[in-house]
């Protein structure tokens, strides 16, 4: 909440409806739980500063997963409540979301063949699988997944967890959060709350700088990296929580291995990093953890970063790697939980919520990660939903993403009905679609019946009709918007692409109601 309020709108009129819930924050928390919540029936809106998932939920390593190296810091409860939500996951939302095997080369100077073992029938039965098969033994001489490794790895382990595009998660949370009635606001800051009779009086600043007061029952910090920040001029000396601020760090580095297999790699500092088939023609490696200061909104690869993911990829795999390939990098800023750990990879990844019980409910999050996202808002709605006294029941545990209503939850299935019904589609792009729409690739399509009736392919690849689509139903305003997060189509096009795009975006942006704007300072994903 930055910033001098030059004009103060009047106080909330008598007669002015009052919400039920304000979400402060569009990341895949305040998504999550602005959906739970709208669902319920309850009246909801959420403000998020720049895009959704403009920050760390589009920053992760992309996957639905349990957490197999917190079972070496014996956080066993964590690894089993991120089990049971990989399998709900993998059920709601199959054009986004899908199992990947995994690869551990063994290193036994690292960690001994016994411990890994161990570590993995734990991790197969803490709880129940149904979409993802057990963990084995391999030979690497033998697996297709040993010809992308040097030679003296001859032995290595084999696990399930699951892949998910994060960006697109977080706007079909907060797609289905709108169709369950809720309000949605990006590039809207909240700039100040402050109590009131009814419980909450909120500021809010549109892309134009223009304020309005909101009053609501319920506020929702669920801010991110700036959790702390936020609680603290709300409530001054009340925060009982402190975060840490852990920098995570990826690159994309043009296709390393042939193969479906992912690796997970053990480093000599005893952290693991990943390297994943990612969007067909390119590997994607990560993470890092180190401690961050600044403001999170400008966190950004540093060049030890970069050297590290590099030498942790080619201490295994037969494909060499240097920083000059590098094709793109991504950094976030994690928000966990201080529990004075010195090492940042070994910092807590569970949540925990915080709410002020004995004033107009105020719920705010702390850590968490992707994976365990609705357990976290169903939790936050069960007791708002208490310190309302309003009793509702929880809904999303067997309901499925907007899209994700697939045919027996088979992307094949799926697939090959599309190929069916639009046979005029480039199969590239019939994909593409499939895995970002899901079902809703029948609205995105509808009426058409030859590629010219998706109108200007405006960049190879995007049309103006997806454009349009996105605009319209997924709050996209910018080329990064449409490029980074709703697609990662900036990875296949020519640098220029985004400029050319955003030109297009300016001169057809009056027919639109969404203002523009640039990315100011606030609360947000």
């Amino acid at each position: 909440m930055h910033g001098k309020i030059l004009s103060m709108p009047p106080a909330t009129p008598e007669n002015a409806a009052i919400l039920d819930l304000i979400v402060i924050g569009g990341g895949v928390n305040g998504c999550g739980i602005a959906r739970d919540a709208a669902g319920r029936g309850w009246s909801v809106l959420l403000a998020e500063q720049h895009d959704l998932a403009a920050h760390t939920s589009s920053a992760s390593t992309k996957l639905v997963h349990g957490g197999l190296r917190y079972l070496e810091q014996l956080h066993f409860g964590l690894v089993r409540k991120a089990l049971q939500e990989r399998e709900v996951l993998l059920a709601s939302a199959p054009h986004i979301m899908r199992p990947l095997r995994f690869v551990m080369p063994h290193a036994a100077h690292l960690r001994p063949a016994w411990l890994i073992r161990a570590g993995l029938f734990l991790y197969d039965h803490l709880a129940s699988r149904q979409h993802l098969p057990a963990s084995a033994a391999i030979d690497l001489r033998r697996h297709v997944a040993g010809a992308g490794l040097q030679e003296p790895y001859t032995r290595g382990f084999i696990y399930s967890d699951g892949w998910v595009d994060d960006a697109r998660l977080v706007v079909l949370c907060a797609l289905d959060a709108a169709e369950h009635g809720a309000r949605i606001l990006t590039r809207t800051r909240c700039t100040r709350i402050a109590r009131a009779a009814h419980g909450w009086d909120v500021w809010l600043a549109d892309a134009r700088g223009e304020l309005q007061r909101i009053g609501a029952r319920a506020v929702v910090n669920a801010t991110g990296p700036w959790v702390a920040q936020f609680l603290t001029q709300a409530l001054p000396g009340r925060a009982r929580h402190g975060v840490r601020l852990v920098q995570g760090s990826h690159i994309v580095v043009p296709r390393l291995f042939e193969h479906r297999f992912a690796y997970l790699l053990q480093n000599t500092d005893r952290r693991v990093v990943f390297a994943l088939p990612y969007e067909h023609h390119f590997t994607l490696i990560g993470t890092t953890d180190v401690d961050y200061t600044g403001d999170p909104a400008s966190v950004a690869i540093s060049t030890p970063e970069i050297e590290y993911l590099c030498a942790a990829a080619n201490r295994y795999l037969r494909r060499q790697v240097s920083p000059a390939e590098v094709r793109w990098s991504f950094s976030g800023v994690r928000p966990l939980m201080d529990d004075e750990s010195r090492d940042p990879s070994a910092v807590t990844r569970d949540y925990l919520l915080e709410l002020e019980e004995h004033d107009p409910p105020l719920l705010s999050v702390f850590g968490g990660k992707i994976t365990t996202h609705r357990k976290l808002a169903e939790e936050a709605v069960d007791r708002l939903a208490t310190a309302l006294r309003r009793p509702t029941s929880a809904w999303t545990a067997r309901a499925v993403l907007p899209g994700g209503d697939l045919p027996q939850g088979s992307f094949a299935a799926f697939l090959r009905r599309m190929r069916r019904q639009f046979p005029w589609l480039p199969a590239d792009l019939r994909e593409r679609y499939a895995r970002a729409y899901g079902t809703r690739m029948q609205r995105l399509l509808e009426g058409a019946h030859r590629l010219s009736d998706l109108g200007e392919a405006v960049l190879p690849g995007l049309h103006e009709r997806e454009i349009e689509y996105l605009r319209h139903t997924e709050w996209a305003v910018s080329a990064q918007d449409l490029l980074w997060r709703r697609s990662k189509l900036g990875l296949h096009l020519p640098a220029d692409a985004a400029a050319h795009l955003d030109r297009y975006l300016s001169r057809t942006g009056a027919r639109h109601a969404q203002p523009r704007c640039a990315e100011t300072s606030g609360y947000g994903s």
